[in-house]
């Protein structure tokens, strides 16, 4: 019975993908990208539970896998998607190019999701770290920019909702997933600095950052781990 407590959890971050989705294709994607943050949660949770419980198993394995593809990378396409369509028909003068074909390069973001779920369930060096910008971090990044739209207090609406703009994100962030870039997890096996230093540091820069910015701090909380990553996480 505790073994299915994990898989139950997993199946609640895939139903909260699937509204998330909906959502999104029907234009509501505030709601879409505030469900994103349901998901994780969920996401996180069915590992922990497992932890605790030693409740382990093959079939877990690959539900969380399956789960993480419509949470993480189904959706982040999705909203993407609607972005870009949406900022193709903010402007008079766009053209039938860019209203109706280029959207679809949002769904590139979905192959590369693939790949990058597919690249770690075989790859042993991925059990404490990552290689290449993890999905639910990449999805976070993508829902937080309706969520900055929604409030715009810094006025970066003319920047976000530029269809050029939103298509070099959609390809620097599909790199990222497969990128061969060591990135660190926020995984503490113990509190002493010297083994968690670039963790506290990303922490005490990301707090304070949420605090101040809200919102529109997660795409440059994203970013700073992506560097904090690569310059400042010992590398073995």
């Amino acid at each position: 019975m505790k073994k299915s407590i994990p898989n139950f959890i997993t199946c609640l971050n895939l139903f909260t993908g699937c509204v998330a989705i909906l959502a999104a294709y029907q234009g509501s994607l505030e709601f879409a990208a505030y469900l994103v943050g349901v998901a994780a949660v969920f996401d996180f949770l069915d590992g922990l539970v497992a932890r605790l419980l030693h409740a382990y198993s093959e079939i877990g394995k690959q539900l969380d896998s399956l789960a993480d593809m419509v949470s993480f990378g189904v959706l982040p396409g999705v909203i993407m998607y609607k972005l870009m369509h949406k900022s193709a028909m903010a402007d008079p003068n766009t053209s039938l190019f860019q209203a109706e074909i280029i959207p679809f390069a949002a769904f590139i973001i979905i192959i590369f999701s693939a790949l990058r779920l597919a690249k770690f369930n075989i790859d042993s060096r991925q059990t404490s770290s990552f290689i290449g910008l993890p999905t639910p971090a990449n999805t976070i990044f993508i829902a937080s920019l309706p969520l900055i739209l929604a409030a715009d207090s810094f006025n970066l609406s003319g920047y976000i909702l530029n269809i050029y703009v939103l298509l070099a994100l959609s390809v620097v962030l599909s790199y990222m997933l497969v990128a061969e870039i060591p990135l660190f997890a926020l995984k503490f096996k113990n509190l002493q600095w010297k083994d968690n230093a670039v963790r506290f540091i990303f922490l005490l820069t990301a707090v304070p950052l949420l605090f101040i910015f809200k919102f529109a701090a997660i795409p440059v909380i994203i970013v700073l781990y992506v560097l904090l990553s690569v310059f400042a996480y010992p590398k073995n």
